[in-house]
């Protein structure tokens, strides 16, 4: 029984790219719309049977490191409780880029939803905002602060758009279990950059690594790979195959979603 969502075998999770947020550099639409067009895209994931939703601002780029001004949260916390309402019993997250992990936790507390993404858990790397130092002390200590235990905290490991080469004498089956020892509630493989596949074998091998929390794919899972995903992970995170043409910066497109959640719900009857 999958610990997200409770159903029997492996979880997709639909992802809402949020319209840029006022004050970052691509912002052009009045706020009330971006938050419409959130909430459509929800609904359409919604009607399609899709398990859980994350929210992410990922027009917002360039990233800032580690911190996201007063304007991005409070939009965020307006847009996810926008969604959380229509998706009532859905299961519903949310990242907010880059490594901003206080924020989205905050975020996730006020709008009553289930986890959180997080970045830089574990390990330093370098990723194209900067240096990013491990968080997992500070991140659950301030989710202990604000009564949020209830919150899962989901960690990327050895992340996409990042370099490695000062933990290229850890491999990710290790990194994967100093997480589970720090407390992560699940751990996200990816491959190198947005909508690039994560390696099957990495998978594998992070999946016998860890002994009591779930393994997540966080790129790359379309319709001709889904089912090997699912053969070997709990929970898959897929944003630029719903959108057309499979770039993440287009719309939503209801038929992809619709056909790959016929062919997930065709393994799970298997």
């Amino acid at each position: 029984m999958n610990k997200l969502t409770g159903i029997q075998g492996t979880s997709v999770i639909g992802m809402i790219h949020v319209e840029a947020l006022p004050g970052t550099p691509r912002s052009k639409k009045i706020f009330r719309d971006v938050v419409e067009k959130a909430k459509r895209e929800a609904m359409i994931y919604l009607n399609a049977g899709v398990d859980a939703v994350m929210i992410e601002n990922m027009h917002d780029a360039p990233y800032l490191n580690k911190n996201v001004g007063p304007e991005i949260t409070a939009s965020m916390t307006i847009i996810a409780r926008e969604i959380r309402q229509i998706l009532e019993g859905v299961p519903c997250g949310i990242q907010i880029l880059a490594g901003a992990n206080k924020e989205a936790l905050a975020v996730a507390k006020v709008a009553q939803l289930n986890f959180i993404r997080a970045e830089g858990f574990v390990f330093a790397h370098v990723a194209d905002e900067g240096v990013f130092e491990s968080c997992a002390g500070e991140l659950l200590r301030y989710r202990k602060q604000i009564e949020a235990d209830h919150v899962l905290i989901f960690t990327d490991i050895k992340k996409k758009h990042s370099s490695h080469s000062i933990t290229a004498d850890t491999d990710i089956s290790e990194t994967a279990k100093a997480a589970e020892f720090f407390l992560s509630d699940g751990v996200i493989i990816t491959g190198t950059s947005t909508g690039s596949e994560a390696e099957i074998e990495e998978i594998k091998h992070v999946k016998e690594s860890v002994r009591s929390i779930p393994v997540l794919v966080g790129s790359g899972v379309t319709l001709d790979n889904v089912g090997d995903y699912s053969r070997v992970s709990d929970a898959l995170i897929v944003g630029s195959y719903f959108k057309k043409n499979g770039f993440w910066e287009n719309e939503l497109d209801i038929e992809r979603v619709e056909r790959m959640m016929d062919k997930v719900n065709r393994y799970r009857v298997r």
